[in-house]
């Protein structure tokens, strides 16, 4: 007997929920894993995506690229919707500094997006004169999966898939998922040297805390998290309405959106649903001002945002990983192997030599980079906790401050990335103009004199 009521969402979310589960078992049993740091929701993203395309179940895996899109556009929203704490102000003494660390990560992005476009694209042209066509935009996902994580990589890809560049959306998650592998089993290692060396200032190598490894508290040490409830629960729940706002902003987003791309021309109004998430944190930070000029911004719990932002991040994880396609990969198996492995260990040349040349917490700046440069923000976080446990010195909130500097920077990168589709620009062209850009920002940091003597 069928269902009275449709279920088939909700039964996604119920499958993404329950690989997440077993991310958290897995992560809290295994101790390589627990070694290299692996996210509870990369875990099972790789245990749904061994589940998806092993037909146990009669699974579509692009249900979970829309999954994946949904997810990724929240995270954004509600980062939009955050607004800093009085705590998180720098004070005087570290402003300077934390200005110059925020933008010194930010310029290094700079370098690394365009560079991996160049690798993408050099390999795409040297595959072609053996016979082995691909699209010409084919080596841009790799800084999109790497640089921006699955959920820009997966945009894109959908959008691309418009413009007849097939499966592009399960290469980029493709891109993406190797980035994670780069991030933690080279940069924990990496890290955990830089420790041994003692070149952090609080790090020390095997003393992370049990519940930090396993991914979960004990009941004795079960962390009290500062919460305070904006809204009177007699009227509504704080975090209902914490998320009502996050539905009014994609709402509004949408409806934007859709208006916009219909005064394109066609081509172009396809590729600004890839948009989608930048649009969306424009118009959440514009209602939060609104908030504010209303003298209302109090209204937004921050813990709570905070969280809603974790929340997508994680489910945009598990999605991204469910939603891989092996039958595809295995048919650009090559490629995708070639382009990520040159493209990961020179990443790793960049930041290294960079990083070195910084006059204050080069680890923990190293460290927050190169996780943000092939994963996300998130991975990033993960490894300056290693590095720096408590959170003691301010890089953990030079990341946030790094998105002043680097918004416009990764804006004007995803908009460039576009050209193969937009002004039919050919591979070799796009990556000269990429190889350009890497050369400004190169030009850039010596301009704003943030590479100095080597430190180690």
């Amino acid at each position: 007997m069928n269902p009275p009521f449709p279920f088939e969402v909700i039964l996604m979310f119920a499958f993404l929920s329950t690989m997440l589960l077993i991310g958290v078992l897995v992560r809290g049993k295994v101790k390589l894993v627990q070694k290299y740091l692996f996210p509870s929701s990369l875990i099972g993203g790789i245990v749904g995506l061994i589940i998806v395309n092993g037909k146990w179940f009669d699974i579509d895996p692009k249900i979970f690229e829309a999954f994946a899109f949904h997810f990724f556009n929240i995270s954004f929203i509600s980062i939009g919707l955050t607004p800093t704490t009085a705590e998180e102000q720098l004070n005087k003494a570290e402003s300077k500094d934390s200005i110059l660390g925020a933008l010194w990560m930010a310029l290094v992005q700079g370098v690394t997006f365009p560079i991996q476009a160049v690798i993408g694209g050099l390999f795409v042209i040297l595959l072609g004169v053996f016979s082995y066509n691909l699209n010409d935009a084919f080596g841009f996902l790799l800084p999109l999966g790497f640089n921006e994580g699955p959920g820009e990589a997966l945009s894109f890809g959908k959008v691309w898939e418009t413009m007849g560049f097939q499966n592009a959306a399960t290469v980029g998650i493709s891109f993406a998922t190797i980035g994670f592998l780069f991030a933690f089993f080279v940069g924990v290692p990496l890290v955990n040297w830089g420790i041994r060396k003692g070149l952090a200032k609080s790090g020390k190598d095997g003393e992370l805390p049990q519940e930090f490894l396993k991914g979960f508290y004990s009941k004795d040490k079960e962390e009290s998290i500062k919460m305070k409830s904006t809204m009177h629960p007699a009227n509504v729940e704080s975090l209902a309405f914490q998320f009502a706002l996050v539905g009014l902003v994609y709402g509004v987003t949408y409806i934007f959106t859709i208006l916009f791309a219909k005064v394109l021309p066609p081509d172009i109004g396809k590729m600004v649903w890839g948009f989608f998430f930048l649009f969306g944190m424009v118009f959440a930070i514009l209602i939060r001002k609104v908030l504010s000029l209303f003298k209302v911004e109090h209204l937004l719990n921050v813990p709570l945002q905070r969280q809603i932002t974790g929340f997508a991040v994680d489910y945009l994880i598990v999605a991204t990983g469910s939603a891989i396609q092996i039958a595809v990969v295995s048919q650009f198996l090559l490629p995708i192997t070639l382009i990520s492995v040159t493209g990961g260990i020179l990443t790793v040349f960049i930041i290294l030599y960079y990083g070195k040349r910084l006059q204050s917490y080069n680890m923990e700046r190293i460290a927050a980079i190169f996780g943000t440069v092939t994963g996300t923000v998130s991975t990033g976080l993960l490894l300056l906790r290693i590095v720096d446990p408590e959170f003691k010195t301010p890089v953990a909130r030079e990341i946030g401050y790094m998105n002043i500097f680097a918004v416009p920077v990764i804006g004007t990168l995803t908009f460039v990335i576009n050209g193969t589709f937009w002004w039919h620009l050919s591979t070799l062209v796009m990556t000269l103009i990429f190889l350009g850009i890497a050369i400004l920002f190169v030009i850039l940091i010596e301009l704003f004199k943030l590479r100095k003597k080597p430190q180690f």
